[in-house]
Formats: C-alpha cells, structure tokens, sequence
C-alpha cells in the first residue's frame, strides 16, 4: 500500500516530495525592515488579525539562501535536495492584541520547499532569487562580512524583475531586525475543486508557526535600498515601501516540527 508523509505516496515512501518532519534549517538572510502604506497593508491581513496600530505600515522584506535536511541529514550528500533560496514580506499585525506578524506574499525557488510551505500556511510561489554571497576570503569577488561591504538581493517570476534590494554593512547590530520579531500567523488554505463547493475551502485556518533549536550568527547591520516592482498577476507592489529603514545580515538556524492552529476561518 503506498505511504509517505506528503505526495506522491509510494510503495516505500521515499518518493514524498517534502520528507517527514522533522525539518531543520539554515541560512543566510538580508532583512530590509521598512514602510508601506497603512490601507494597502490592511488589505492584505486575515480575518482575526487587525492592523497593528502601534506602528501603522510596518513591514520587512527578506531574501534567504537556505539549506534544510531531514532528521537523517541525508540530503547534505544530494545538495539539490538540500538548496534553494527564497524571498518574502511579512506585515505587523495584532492578534487578539498580541503583536505578531503575517506573510501576504513569498517566493521560492524549489518544488520541495513550495509544497512544504503550503503544508505551513505560506503562500509560496514559483520564482528566480538571487543573493551576494561570501566565502571567507579577502579578494575582489568576495564583499566580506565588514563595514562598506554590500549585500544585494532579487526577485524575478514570470520573466518580470518583482523585487530588489540592497544592505551596506555598517556596524554590529545591538538589537538585530525587529519588524519581523513578532511570532509569525499565516493561513493555511486548500480549496475543493468539487463542483459547487469552489468557494468552500477544505481547509482555511490561521496558525501560528512554531519553531525550536534556533542559532544566530552575529547581526551586522546598515542603510538599505528596497524596490517592489508591479507585473501581471502579482499584487505585492501595493505593499512597496514609502519609507525604508535598516537592513541587516546574519546567518540563522531553527528546526521545524510543530504548527499552533489558532482558529479555523470557514465560519461556524
């Protein structure tokens, strides 16, 4: 009988396209913490969450190069398995008048971590990112992890440039990035394709991501540039900044294997 944790099922279940969790994670992250316009930004929030008033318009950009494995590690042997990079906005919110923050909007670059985002309530999407790297190694090629280098970041889907963004390294950070601190909530939603029942998703909840065993490198942090580019079928450059603030550059690892269900949104 076939088995596995998510899609394909099969005879062994090794053919699942996201491995049983476990998931463990790390990256390298530049994070522009920034502002939108207050309306735009409460147009993208769910039922349950209300716009976070303390500081209207509050939102972060974040572009990551990751690398996850599953319990076994395995997937360190196979890197294709183990790579990809990715971007996304969260927005301030309160739920229940708790700050928190919410992702309208992501982008990945890999199937695995598509389907493995749905299964976590982010509303991945297909796209093509890319970020500055550094090796360690004083020389041209490499900006270093030091004041007045520069780390940059892009997004393109559907053959459209979507975002871009920039973080000039100044100084260790005291504080670290605090527009995306706040526990992430996002809405997990699967919709029927049964004739009649299209507007009764089988699923559609808002939860809250739980996570353990989390690491940061040391926070670097300085001036940023961000830019959200509109294109057909894409509404994330309402969220385009009005006001940019600091980036920051670390590197950032947790494990995954635990979700919170705060509250199912398809009504009584």
């Amino acid at each position: 009988m076939p088995h596995g944790y998510s899609l394909p099922l099969s005879p062994q279940g090794s053919a699942s396209l996201v491995p049983r969790p476990p998931w463990h994670y790390v990256g390298d992250f530049l994070v522009i913490e920034y502002w939108a316009d207050p309306g735009a930004l409460a147009a993208v929030l769910p039922a349950g969450l209300e716009p976070f008033a303390e500081d209207p318009g509050r939102a972060a950009a974040l572009f990551v190069d990751w690398q996850s494995v599953s319990d076994g590690g395995g997937e360190l042997l196979d890197p294709s398995r183990a790579q990809y990079r990715e971007f996304f906005i969260v927005v301030a919110a309160s739920l229940d008048g708790e700050p928190v923050t919410m992702c309208p909007y992501i982008w990945v670059d890999r199937d695995f971590a598509l389907a493995r985002g749905w299964i976590q309530g982010f509303p991945k999407k297909l796209g093509s990112i890319w970020l500055t790297r550094t090796f360690g190694l004083e020389c041209r090629a490499d900006p270093g992890v030091r004041a007045g280098a520069t780390f940059a970041g892009t997004l393109a889907a559907g053959d459209r440039r979507l975002a871009e963004g920039t973080v000039r390294l100044e100084a260790l950070s005291e504080q670290g990035p605090t527009h995306n601190a706040p526990r992430l909530v996002n809405v997990r939603h699967f919709p029927r394709l049964e004739a009649g029942r299209h507007d009764e998703p089988a699923v559609h909840e808002l939860v809250g991501a739980r996570s353990r065993d989390r690491a940061s490198s040391e926070i670097w942090e300085g001036s940023a540039t961000l830019a959200l580019h509109g294109a057909p079928g894409e509404e994330h450059d309402a969220l385009a900044p009005v006001r940019v603030g600091r980036g920051f550059r670390f590197t950032f690892a947790y494990t995954v294997d635990d979700l919170e269900t705060i509250r199912d949104l398809r009504g009584p």
